[in-house]
């Protein structure tokens, strides 16, 4: 039993490569008798489908359907029924239950049509490229040799001509275009050649045609695929992108046409070489080829496109490198490179970076990265990564980045960051990060913390979606905070809002604005008492505003004790002398419900007044009976006093 259970899928499989065969073997050994003269080639096509009950599949560009044509068989094998029809002119292959049709190619890539010796020491390769499909002439193709780095392109009618040095003993030219394969052909040097080189597509680019066997299933000119089989797949090819540096502002402006073209046709051909001078992208010592080369070192006298720089480019005006540039790159205008930069890149106005850069960027306008930058950005103007940065971003107006600062920004205007900063954040205006700070934020005006700040605030204004770190400024807000907030105003959207009515010794009526967390609030309050002048029958008002801080100590769900203290300016008959009253509160709370709180405690005041300048001496905002006593000397007064009230919400 064990043995058959072992054996069992093997005899599955063996029952199904057997049946396979077999149905590939009786779809070719069909016996069908074909009759047709002076007829279209699509309804012959269309009657072999219906006598072997089979599908054709061709691409509509390597067949004329109305051309007319004969044949006649008798009995005959579908193969031999075939092999009559398509003749030299077309191949053909089975897969499942379709025939699929396609253009037989030339056999030999390269026919030398004439030769001469050449007595100079340069000899010319003159020609055309033909698709090997189809026979047409191919436009736009790179013909190069790739050791020389000398290289044409052809023009739209296939020709192309070629100049060689005659001192090399070898040679071979490369034929590349976008959609076709990649062929070298081996060229007798010293000869004046004329040759004929055909090129294999690598993408069906016209609509395949399926012609079915069963009558009005599908119409003869319906586009569809075929079962994918490696016949068809051989075919098949992404297109690849043009490259990304050519795609930019000042990449369109000064590559020209045939220096893209050339990119596409040569993507996957890169050399290394020491050197190269340019005078002007294609001008160079390396000819057309110039963007396919990587140098060691690099001079472009106006400017130049290379591939990419291991080394040290300058450049007069601009540098342009598809890939990577190393070590030193300085332009009197720009750079623009497609690939990282990795050591210091200099430019008088901008530079451009499609990837990475590791090491100091600077530049006399901006900067832009399109990936992460691990070291230092510097520009006059404006800084951009789109990216991460892990070091330090400066510019004069203002820096932008998408990822994360590992590091400081500094700007004199402001810095967005729209991921999480680690570190600072410093602005003459504004900073704003749209996720977490855990570091520093500071501005002369604004800073906002779109997520969590976990770190410090210092401006004017702050803001924080969830502060559990530190926030210092006039006018402080937060969505909900665990953390302290100091200013003239702290609002907590989620958090304490109350209003508290009291009276103490000093003033009959006051109220204050509390805002904040338990951890910290702030205190606005304003006082007022009517009262005697001592020794007169006159009366005379105190007015007070002032500014405090508390905070809450939770015994128990209904009780609580808040220390606060505040300080306050009192008119007293005029504004013209100083009048501070400074006092420690020890409040203690019970709460009568959600809304009501009734709180009451003892106070300590130091109080500060300039009226013993005056004649008519020091006088003191409190009844005589209260006991008082010199703090430092006697402008200054303490006393104990006490402070009770209601807070509401």
């Amino acid at each position: 039993m064990t043995t058959l259970r072992c054996a069992l899928p093997i005899i599955i499989a063996l029952i199904c490569i057997t049946t396979t065969h077999g149905l590939a073997q009786s779809l070719l050994d069909r016996r069908i008798s074909v009759e047709a003269t002076n007829q279209r080639l699509s309804d012959v096509l269309k009657l072999i489908s219906s006598k072997g009950n089979f599908y054709f599949s061709y691409n509509s560009s390597i067949i004329t359907r109305d051309s007319i044509i004969s044949i006649s068989a008798y009995n005959r094998p579908v193969k031999q029924v075939l092999d009559q029809l398509c003749g030299n002119r077309y191949k053909w292959q089975q897969s499942n239950n379709y025939i699929i049709l396609r253009k037989a190619p030339i056999t030999s890539p390269a026919v030398v049509t004439s030769k001469v010796p050449s007595p100079e020491k340069l000899y010319t390769v003159s020609g055309i490229v033909l698709n090997s499909e189809t026979g047409e002439k191919v436009g736009n193709v790179t013909i190069y040799e790739k050791q020389r780095l000398v290289s044409t392109m052809s023009d739209d009618k296939g020709y192309f001509k070629i100049k060689l040095k005659s001192r090399y003993s070898t040679a071979s030219l490369t034929i590349s275009r976008e959609m076709f394969e990649d062929t070298t052909v081996v060229i007798q040097p010293k000869y004046d050649q004329q040759v004929t080189i055909v090129m294999t597509p690598v993408v069906v680019s016209e609509p395949v045609v399926t012609i079915s066997p069963v009558e009005n299933e599908l119409p003869d000119t319906i586009v569809i695929q075929p079962p994918v089989d490696t016949f068809m797949t051989t075919a098949a090819v992404v297109k690849g992108e043009v490259n990304q540096v050519e795609r930019t502002r000042w990449g369109k402006r000064l590559v020209s046409a045939k220096q893209k073209i050339q990119s596409i046709n040569l993507e996957k051909f890169f050399a290394d070489r020491p050197s190269q001078i340019s005078l002007t992208p294609g001008l160079s010592t390396h000819g057309r080829l110039s963007a396919q080369v990587i140098n060691n070192f690099s001079i472009n006298v106006i400017g130049g496109y290379t591939a990419g720089v291991a080394g040290v480019e300058l450049g007069g005006a601009f540098n342009i490198n598809k890939k990577d540039v190393k070590y030193l790159q300085a332009a009197g205008l720009g750079n623009i490179t497609g690939g990282s930069v990795t050591g210091v890149q200099l430019a008088g106005i901008h530079n451009h970076v499609l990837h990475d850069v590791s090491g100091l960027q600077a530049a006399g306008v901006s900067n832009y990265v399109k990936g992460n930058v691990t070291g230092v950005q510097l520009s006059s103007i404006h800084n951009h990564v789109s990216g991460s940065l892990t070091g330090l971003q400066a510019g004069n107006i203002s820096n932008f980045l998408k990822g994360k600062l590992i590091g400081v920004q500094l700007s004199n205007i402001h810095n967005v960051c729209y991921d999480s900063v680690f570190g600072m954040q410093a602005a003459n205006i504004v900073n704003f990060a749209h996720k977490k700070v855990s570091g520093v934020q500071l501005a002369a005006i604004a800073n906002f913390a779109n997520r969590e700040m976990s770190g410090a605030q210092f401006g004017i204004l702050n803001y924080a979606k969830k502060l559990r770190g530190f926030q210092a400024g006039l006018i402080n807000i937060s969505d909900t905070s665990a953390g302290y907030s100091i200013g003239l105003i702290n609002i907590v959207l989620k958090g304490m809002h109350k209003l508290a009515l009291s009276t103490n010794e000093v003033l009959d009526y006051n109220a204050a604005f509390k805002t904040g967390n338990k951890n910290l609030y702030s205190i606005l309050l304003v006082g007022y008492k009517n009262s005697k002048r001592a020794g007169t029958t006159d009366t005379s008002s105190i007015i007070s505003f002032g500014y405090g801080l508390g905070h809450e100590f939770s015994i128990g769900k209904w009780f609580s004790i808040n220390p606060e203290f505040t300080s306050q300016y009192l008119r007293v008959q005029s504004w013209e002398n100083a009048n501070v009253m400074n006092k420690l509160h020890l409040q203690f709370n019970i709460k009568l419900g959600k809304y009501i709180t009734l709180f009451g405690g003892p106070s300590f005041t130091a109080y500060y007044t300039e009226w013993k300048k005056n004649p008519s001496g020091l006088q003191l905002p409190v009844p005589a009976s209260y006991h008082t006593f010199d703090l430092w000397d006697d402008t200054i007064k303490g006393w104990f006093g006490w402070n009770a009230g209601i807070s509401l919400f």
